[in-house]
Parts: C-alpha cells; sequence; structure tokens
C-alpha cells in the first residue's frame, strides 16, 4: 500500500524550532540575495517569542520537519481604529511547494488578523517573485501602490 504524505500542520512557532526555522530563514534570504546579520537573526528569533512583541511567526510543518514559515507584524493606521498586519516574509521549502503551504500560511495569516482586529493583510514582492504573484493573485488583490524607500545609515 503506497504511503500518503503526512497532512501539514500549520502552529505558532516554539522555541525547540530555532534550528529548523534557521535553515528555512537562511533560504528565505538565499532567496533575496541578501545576508542579515547574526545579531539581527537573533533578534528577530526573540522577538518572535516574545508574546509582548507585535510580531509572530507561524511554521507550517509535515511529519516532524519545518517545511514553511510566516512573519507577519501588527501595527497601528491613521486609517483605522484596528491594527494592519504587515506580512513581511513568507518562505516554503523549494522542494516542497507547489503543494498549497504557501496559501495556507496566508490563509493563517487572515485568520490571525481578524481574531486580532485586523482591518487588513498586506504584503510586499519582489517584481521578479512570478510564481509566487501566481498564488498572491489567487488569495489578494494589487493595491496599485508602489514602495518607494531611503535607506538610512
Amino acid at each position: 500500500m503506497p504511503q500518503t504524505a503526512s497532512p501539514v500542520l500549520i502552529r505558532p512557532v516554539e522555541p525547540q524550532d530555532f534550528n529548523a526555522w534557521l535553515k528555512l530563514w537562511l533560504g528565505y534570504q538565499a532567496f533575496y540575495k541578501v545576508e542579515i546579520a547574526p545579531a539581527v537573526t537573533e533578534s528577530t528569533w526573540a522577538r518572535l517569542l516574545d508574546p509582548t512583541e507585535p510580531m509572530h511567526c507561524a511554521v507550517a510543518v509535515e511529519g516532524n520537519q519545518l517545511i514553511g514559515l510566516v512573519h507577519y507584524i501588527y501595527h497601528r493606521s491613521t486609517w483605522t481604529a484596528g491594527p494592519y498586519c504587515y506580512l513581511q516574509d513568507l518562505f516554503v521549502d523549494p522542494a516542497l511547494r507547489a503543494k498549497g503551504t504557501g496559501r495556507r500560511l496566508i490563509r493563517h495569516v487572515y485568520e490571525s488578523a481578524a481574531a486580532a482586529g485586523a482591518s487588513r493583510v498586506y504584503w510586499l514582492t519582489h517584481e521578479t517573485n512570478h510564481d509566487a504573484m501566481k498564488l498572491y493573485d489567487q488569495v489578494a488583490e494589487r493595491s496599485g501602490f508602489l514602495q518607494y524607500r531611503h535607506l538610512l545609515p
């Protein structure tokens, strides 16, 4: 009898997930061709585990393996009484994509944001990230806004 894949569970990240989370986090950085300083990564990890922080992380788990992550942040808005939710990072192991995991991670953020009283979830992606945009076009609408930024020393 053929074995079926374990169902994918989406859950909040836990302290014992660090090594598996780090592997995914480094994969995300490699995809975007950036290197985030280890001290920033350590700070991010601590924030993700701190219940007083507005930063959150959910992971996708198949069997006992972390296969994806999503980071999201709540912040105030001048346009609403409740918060907005910024989906900052979404990554699924490239070898395990196209199985609906990214969609499930986004849905998790939608559900968490609704429970927190947020009026919107939004995110950015690079204009060359065509594969991800195929999913994003199915689960959200493009706002038409362009991002401008100025890096500070």
